[in-house]
């Protein structure tokens, strides 16, 4: 007998238990579907924002209030006619506003999104050394500054206000001699040309430039002593490629060395990545 009554009690509070569990879930559910919401709401408003389908989210919230509206009112003919415009405007939505919707899923994803990034720079990096070596081909002088932890502000602040995003032809243009922003520095931050025409100040330590050395290449060294950020001077008299970094400059940079300077400065998520996983099989091989 006092086994079936101590079998009788677990299965009792077995029961009891789970009524319990499925009590608390219940209670802190809508806690759980209001996080969720406000994460998909912030990821949309974080999406849309400053582009054409801002427009889109504007007017589903004005037509949301609306039918809510034309609800709390009792206004049967508005209710009607919305209900009937709601079912063809989600195809309409669908049609029209497909390949937002389309970047904006993929995004959803880390690893395509961690690829993306990894194929921008190299697609950045081409192009950037495409257009050195071609005005450098051309014999017409450039300077550019590529920022890196260190903000060039204070210098872009004072120049012409670009905030565009990076392409050769821009860059290659903006250095033609025929415009009037060729005159000066040009300041790139992350994918995006900040500003044009930049005055940059002039290194005071002339040791390391030669007499074939210009302004372009004092205001180079004169930057890299200052900030972190790595200068690209092209010679308008030579047509060679230098890079200063650190306060040393170093000349006549050949396009394949260009790209390995500028990657192991500008890439380190890459190389990070790469480190851990090369430690993590010298531990698994311990």
């Amino acid at each position: 007998m006092s086994q079936m009554a101590f079998f009788s009690q677990k299965s009792i509070k077995a029961p009891e238990c789970w009524n319990r569990l499925m009590t608390f879930y219940y209670t802190i559910s809508p806690i759980i579907e209001i996080v969720i919401i406000a994460i998909m709401i912030n990821y949309l408003l974080s999406f849309f924002w400053n582009t054409r389908s801002m427009d889109l989210i504007l007017g589903l919230l004005a037509f949301l209030l609306i039918f809510a509206a034309s609800s709390w009112f009792s206004l049967p003919v508005l209710h009607k006619l919305m209900l009937e415009v709601s079912s063809v405007a989600v195809i309409a939505v669908l049609i029209i506003f497909q390949p937002e919707l389309r970047v904006a899923l993929s995004k959803l994803s880390l690893k395509g999104k961690r690829y993306k990034e990894i194929t921008e720079f190299d697609k950045f990096l081409d192009q950037l050394a495409t257009s050195t070596y071609r005005l450098a081909d051309k014999k017409i002088g450039a300077l550019i500054a590529l920022e890196n932890e260190d903000s060039l502000d204070e210098f872009a602040l004072k120049a012409y206000m670009l905030n565009a995003n990076f392409s050769s032809e821009l860059l290659e243009s903006i250095f033609a001699t025929t415009t009037p922003l060729h005159d000066g520095a040009v300041i790139i931050r992350n994918l995006t040309i900040v500003a044009a025409s930049v005055i940059l100040p002039l290194a005071e330590d002339t040791s390391q430039v030669a007499k074939s050395m210009g302004t372009r290449h004092r205001a180079a060294l004169g930057v890299s002593q200052l900030t972190d950020a790595l200068l690209i001077v092209v010679s308008e008299e030579t047509g060679k490629v230098s890079i200063a970094r650190d306060g040393i400059m170093t000349r006549g940079i050949k396009i394949d060395r260009f790209k390995g300077i500028i990657r192991s400065v500008f890439n380190p998520p890459l190389k990070k990545t790469l480190q851990s996983r090369f430690r993590l099989r010298e531990w698994l091989r311990k």
